[in-house]
């Protein structure tokens, strides 16, 4: 039931009117004075405010500027019982709804309140959708308490807010972008789009394709014109990722977009204008790239305006437990089965691996033990058998050939649900011979 508020110091009027729009369904509060509107206001969730030019503590007009101020999702009615042409201009200029006279406009009341709680529902749906995307996309997605990365989200904050030219640096799989959604989504350009593009995902030709776009009959098979992702990126921001795979004469193109905000379609003569935020990311030194020659110079000094470097899932083992316990939640719940619990044993596997991979390894590491989980705990069995022991106990050399084999073993006739045969089948071994082993083994 859509919520009202009227705010009028005549009871009878304002009575009148609740009753009218009670009958049509509405839920209504009232307010004599503008102190009493704002209190209802701050507790409520109000859609429209209709609301008397002239009340004893505020005027009308003045007032919608403040209602919207405060309270941008409401939608504001101006009712006044002397209308005048620049009170009405200047309350839509101060962001009212619409401005009705008494008495003259009364059977546009309903279908105006009906008109204004549409669009303030409206305005409420796309504000609750763009607080998810941005708890999805923001900062607020990254996780870790870690000083490395705490210090790596402060730097980003920073620079969001600004048009500037960010460089990602980091390992394969530090999450370089969920850094660049981050800081588009805490951007001015936050409504506009965001693109992502690997540069190493395409052969050179296809890259400068789908980067600049292109005419049609420019080469074998452009049958007509494309937009490529310079040009949709218009407005928002465009994120090369593993730029230094670029090729060095794509390289100069960029960097002329960097320098004029303009590039050539391929096939096309005249030049094309945009608009676009740059955030590039790279697992390589790009300065030592620059300075061997393998990345235009000019190029780095562009991008890395503002670097920032992400650090390592090995920098940064206490936020291990967090982001398994994140990725166990996110995998049960798209298997929908319970999300089961993190023994210390496992966790203590989680910070000893090496996760060349980082958070990307993390997660597939993760997926997998929730895929193989047949009870409510995760342990040392669902990770992959390199992991079972510990990387510190086999470079120490801890782990014997027997330990290996007890452990791989146990994990295999977990894997078959205690199914001997299968788990012959699986290990290459005899039955007769599983059995010894699971007696010797006490198994």
């Amino acid at each position: 039931m859509p919520n009202l508020l009227l705010i009028d110091d005549e009871i009878k009027l304002r009575g009148l009117l609740k009753r009218i729009l009670e009958l049509e369904g509405y839920h209504v509060s009232e307010a004599d004075n503008a102190h009493s509107a704002f209190k209802i206001l701050e507790k409520q969730d109000i859609q429209v405010v209709v609301c008397d030019v002239k009340l004893p503590d505020a005027h009308g007009v003045e007032l919608t500027q403040r209602l919207k101020t405060q309270f941008p999702l409401v939608e504001v009615i101006l009712l006044t019982a002397y209308g005048t042409i620049a009170d009405g201009v200047q309350a839509v200029k101060n962001g009212a709804f619409d401005y009705l006279t008494k008495g003259d406009d009364n059977d546009r009341i309903v279908p105006l309140v009906a008109r204004a709680t549409e669009k303030a529902e409206l305005r409420q749906k796309v504000h609750r959708l763009e607080e998810k995307v941005s708890q999805k996309f923001g900062f607020g997605s990254i996780i870790g308490t870690s000083k490395p990365i705490l210090e790596a989200i402060e730097l980003a904050q920073k620079v969001a807010v600004t048009d500037t030219t960010v460089l990602l640096l980091g390992e394969t799989g530090t999450g370089k972008e969920v850094f660049a959604q981050a800081i588009h989504q805490q951007s001015p350009r936050r409504d506009k789009p965001f693109v992502a593009l690997n540069c190493s995902a395409f052969s050179r030709e296809i890259l400068e394709s789908e980067l600049f776009g292109h005419r049609a009959g420019a080469f074998t098979g452009a049958t007509k014109d494309k937009k490529g992702l310079m040009e949709e990126a218009h407005g928002g921001t465009l994120f090369l990722d593993e730029i230094g795979e670029m090729s060095p004469d794509l390289q100069a193109k960029l960097l002329r977009v960097l320098e004029t905000n303009a590039f050539y379609k391929v096939g096309d003569t005249k030049p094309t204008q945009v608009s676009v935020r740059f955030v590039a990311a790279t697992n390589r030194d790009l300065q030592k790239e620059a300075e061997n020659q393998h990345f235009r110079l000019d190029l780095y000094y562009r991008l890395s305006v503002f670097e920032i470097k992400l650090p390592s899932l090995h920098q940064r083992p206490e936020d291990i437990p967090l982001l398994a316990a994140h990725f166990v939640q996110i995998y049960a719940a798209k298997m929908n089965r319970p999300a089961p619990k993190l023994s210390a044993s496992f966790l203590e596997r989680l910070k000893q691996s090496a996760w060349k991979g980082n958070i990307r390894e993390l997660k597939n590491v993760i997926e997998r033990a929730v895929i193989l989980a047949n009870h409510n705990e995760l342990t040392p069995r669902e990770l992959p058998f390199e992991m079972q022991f510990g990387t510190a106990n086999f470079t120490q050399g801890v782990a014997t050939l027997a330990e290996i084999e007890k452990q791989h073993i146990d994990w295999m006739l977990h894997h078959t649900q205690h199914n001997k045969t299968e788990t012959a089948r699986l290990l290459g071994i005899g039955l007769t011979t599983l059995y010894r082993k699971i007696e010797e083994y006490e198994l």
